[in-house]
């Protein structure tokens, strides 16, 4: 009899923590997808400015200046900017001897 109850007790205790545990399990996945997602946003920001920086030393190779707007690198040098995740923040510096500040950050709407 007491046996009987020490079970019972056992198997309402896993009743009642199941849906705990459960939860908890889907609460960590999520979590994981979460992390993976922001570090694929900011690997693809990270490439896109390479491209264009890559884009600006061939133009600078090329033609002894960097190019003085994205729609310049855009048309000569066919680099491509993915402008529906990334916003880019191109800015030149005084004279075209001088590297353009580059900036891509990733639109919220892809975070």
């Amino acid at each position: 009899m007491m046996r009987r109850r020490k079970w019972e007790r056992l198997r309402q205790a896993a009743l009642f923590l199941l849906p705990i545990a459960a939860a908890a399990v889907v609460l960590l996945f999520a979590a994981v997808l979460n992390t993976m997602d922001a570090d694929r946003c900011a690997l693809g920001a990270a490439l896109q400015e390479q491209a264009i920086r890559r884009g600006c030393t061939a133009c600078y190779a090329a033609e002894g200046m960097y190019p003085p707007s994205l729609d310049y690198l855009r048309t000569r040098y066919g680099v491509q900017i993915d402008e529906t995740r990334y916003a880019v923040g191109y800015s030149v510096i005084g004279e075209k001897k001088l590297m353009p500040d580059i900036t891509v950050t990733v639109l919220e709407n892809d975070a």
